[in-house]
């Protein structure tokens, strides 16, 4: 087996690659050009200007579904202001974090440690007052005469976790500092997540709002093309191989960072295979792997009150009716007497709910039901076609 892996080898690297440059294709590159998304990239200029003057940026909000541009032209006007002020000589720093990141941004104590650290101040990971926390990044800030821009990308991941106080007090430093000043520019996928937020916070945090469309198939393909001819050697992708790719992303609200992942699996599967040509029919292939694989080795590999959160609402999901907490809630602690599992409480199976959507195996929105308070309606997102599978990977791993 020895001799028979290392021929495998030797010919892999013999073997001229299907691809020039495969982190082109990945979702944290920011190409030089972004097409279709001129207006957007112009309006956010134009709001972000004042920086170079040293005036403080209204704070903007950008909303759009995944994959629609909004983190991509983000940076790529950030990172023009950047060199304008780096070749003019002019201090403004700009901080970008992904609040979705676990340990990072789920309190209120680590997100603010992960900023000052950002900036160059040395927090331990636990162990201070927050009060503490944010004197200390006030005070790395405030050594320098500077405007600072935070990009705070999946910002509702934050408020969802943390809550919407955070915000207020970042917004509120801008009173507290002599030398420096603060702009924000907020990234959410979820169009209404501004409804439900402490009027205060709305008022002094969304002062400006972007609102970026999603691609459709014919764009896509435009991205595609210009992508493609930098990532791949030439005449490898097959005519029609690209199209598929578009429309495959299209359907799926016209996501350029799922298109991306589309063919740079494609071309992986086809080296796999030792072909010198993407086909569509590795287009294909990677459609079903990527979807299989992403939402199959999520619930193989949850905790097992996860699983039973997922299964219960699947199961109400399969009787086609309207699936709410309350209701999960009830039919979990049934599971859980079968199983020999003890409960958590409803909050902590709200928690669970909320993960389940970040992770988007559903769709979950809070609803008010006036004086009775407040609820969420679940929705699952799962494709029809692997749900019984993953209801068997359920019942395996449940022991039901």
């Amino acid at each position: 087996m020895g001799d028979k892996l290392s021929k495998f080898f030797e010919d892999y690297l013999n073997k001229e690659p299907l691809f020039v440059n495969k982190k082109i294709l990945q979702s944290g590159y920011t190409p030089e050009n972004i097409p279709h998304r001129d207006e957007q990239i112009k309006q956010l200029a134009k709001v972000l200007a004042p920086a170079l003057r040293k005036e403080k940026p209204s704070n903007v909000f950008i909303y759009g579904k995944t994959g629609s541009g909004k983190t991509c032209v983000s940076k790529y006007v950030v990172n023009e202001i950047y060199k304008t002020c780096k070749k003019n000589k002019l201090d403004v720093n700009v901080y970008y974090l992904n609040c979705k990141m676990k340990k990072v941004a789920d309190t209120e104590y680590r997100m603010i440690a992960e900023l000052a650290r950002g900036f160059g101040a040395n927090v331990p990971a636990t162990g201070l007052p927050t009060e503490e926390v944010y004197k200390i990044f006030i005070d790395t800030i405030e050594s320098k005469n500077q405007l600072l821009i935070l990009i705070l990308d999946e910002i509702d991941q934050l408020v969802k976790k943390i809550g919407d106080n955070i915000l207020y007090n970042l917004t509120r430093l801008n009173s507290e500092l002599k030398n420096c000043e603060m702009a924000f520019i907020g990234i959410s996928n979820d169009l209404t997540f501004t409804e439900n937020m402490d009027p205060r916070v709305k008022s002094s945090l969304s002062e400006e709002e972007l609102v970026f469309p999603p691609y459709n198939a014919i764009q896509l393909q435009d991205i595609l093309k210009e992508r493609a001819n930098l990532a791949f050697r030439k005449n490898v992708i097959e005519e029609g191989a690209i199209e598929k790719c578009a429309a495959y992303a299209a359907r799926e609200h016209g996501d350029a960072r799922r298109a991306l992942e589309l063919l740079r699996v494609s071309g992986e599967l086809a080296e796999r295979d030792n072909q010198l040509k993407v086909s569509i029919k590795y287009i294909d292939d990677a459609e079903n792997k990527i979807e299989r694989d992403r939402i199959l080795d999520i619930i193989k590999t949850q905790p097992k009150q996860q699983q039973l959160t997922t299964y219960s609402i699947l199961e109400f999901h399969n009787k086609g009716k309207k699936i709410f907490t309350g209701e999960i809630y009830g039919y979990y602690l049934d599971l859980c007497r079968r199983v020999g599992l003890k409960p958590l409480t409803q909050r902590r199976i709200s928690d669970i709910i909320a993960e389940l959507d970040m992770l988007g195996i559903i769709n979950s929105k809070v609803i008010s039901k006036g004086r009775y308070g407040r609820t969420r309606e679940i929705q699952v997102t799962i494709p029809s076609s692997n749900l019984t599978k993953i209801e068997e990977a359920l019942k395996e791993g449940l022991g039901l």
